[in-house]
Formats: structure tokens, C-alpha cells, sequence
């Protein structure tokens, strides 16, 4: 991802707040065969405070990727959407995209069978925590039989960024009563309505000292 000054997010725990938000993540390494990519969920590793993520992916994926071997690129986005031209009033203007993405590039490690077990126990903790049943890893009707023969179809990794790229392209370089008639667009009943990014807009702006509210 290209980085632009303008746009550019550096703050850790912003960070850390868009991974823990959007846990659904690209994987991406270079094969055999050239770049190949998965999707699974990633999580922060609760045992620090920086960026490191962990995760697993099923065996047939790890084929392809090789954890361990070489770079892996995690990509988390968060929430994008449309910006129309006619949002910034009689002005020359052309479409664009606003987004928020979050780029740990890194060599992983692979994770023991027990570690890789404890991740998959987070996972399932992460999602089910909302139902209102939960349904945990360990509680019936599996059994430890049945979590282990899972467990062993895949391979847990921990990845400790050693290059992090981070972008927040939330209408940053247009004036404040500018932004707040995108973020009011955004909200509103419409083709292109995304809330969630109207938020993030609003928080940006609040962030750099602006009006929107």
C-alpha cells in the first residue's frame, strides 16, 4: 500500500482498535507459483501491547503459504466506502474512496500444538462471547477427541511486524465544514449510506481538532 503523509496512521493504539475491530484479515506470501492469499479471522496477541497478531490457517493453506519459510503480509481494512463528487458542493471534484487499513508485513513464527490450541480457544471465545448461547471450544457436545482432530488440521502462527503500513484516507485534506457534509451523507438514507465510516470520519476530525460532532 502506497503511504501518503496526508492520510497517514501512525498511533499504535489506533491501530490496535482497527485490528481488534476488524478481525477478518488478507493473508498474502509469495509461493511456488507466485502470490497467493488466504482469509481467516486474526486476532491482537493479548500477551502484548504492540502489534503482533495471531492466527492460524488450515494445513492445505499452509502448503501454499509455508509458515515460517519467508514474509507474510496481514491486511486488516476497516470500514470504506463511496465519497461522491457533489458531497463537496460546486467545486471541481472528482469520485473517490475513503478507508481505513491497517498492512503487518513480517516473518512468522509457528506456533506449538499447545499455543496453536490456546488461539483457537480465543477465536471461538472472540465470536461466540456474543450469542446468546455461546457455544466454547471445549464444552459439549465436542469433546477433546473432536477439538484435537480439528486442532490438528491447522497451523497456529504469532507474526511480530517488522514493517508496519497504516492508512486513514478519511477526507483529512478538505475544510472541516466540508467533511462534516460527507459524514452527514454518509449517515443518511441513500445509495452510498455506510455509517460506520461516517464514525471513523468523525473521530479522525475530532482528532485533528475539527467541528464535526
Amino acid at each position: 500500500m502506497r503511504q501518503n503523509p496526508s492520510f497517514a496512521l501512525a498511533d499504535v493504539d489506533e491501530m490496535r482498535r482497527v485490528i481488534e475491530a476488524n478481525p477478518w484479515a488478507t493473508i498474502v506470501s509469495v509461493g511456488a507459483e507466485g502470490l497467493v492469499s488466504s482469509h481467516y479471522a486474526v486476532l491482537l496477541d493479548v500477551d502484548r501491547d504492540d502489534l503482533t497478531v495471531v492466527g492460524h490457517v488450515g494445513r492445505p493453506d499452509d502448503l501454499i503459504h509455508g509458515l515460517g519459510g519467508g514474509e507474510l503480509l496481514v491486511v486488516f481494512q476497516g470500514p470504506h466506502g463511496y465519497i461522491s463528487p457533489g458531497w463537496y458542493g460546486d467545486v471541481p471534484a472528482v469520485p473517490t474512496w475513503n478507508y481505513i487499513a491497517v498492512h503487518l508485513s513480517g516473518v512468522p513464527e509457528v506456533l506449538s500444538e499447545e499455543e496453536n490450541l490456546v488461539v483457537l480457544d480465543r477465536l471461538v471465545d472472540r465470536f461466540e462471547g456474543s450469542m446468546p448461547e455461546p457455544r466454547r471450544m471445549w464444552e459439549r457436545p465436542n469433546d477433546p477427541a473432536f477439538v484435537a482432530r480439528l486442532a490438528n488440521g491447522t497451523v497456529g502462527f504469532r507474526l511480530t511486524p517488522t514493517r508496519v503500513v497504516a492508512k486513514r484516507k478519511l477526507s483529512q485534506n478538505r475544510p472541516p465544514e466540508v467533511v462534516e457534509t460527507v459524514i452527514a451523507a454518509l449517515e443518511a438514507d441513500g445509495p452510498f449510506a455506510q455509517p460506520a465510516l461516517a464514525a471513523e470520519m468523525r473521530r479522525a476530525q475530532n482528532a485533528r481538532g475539527g467541528t464535526a460532532s
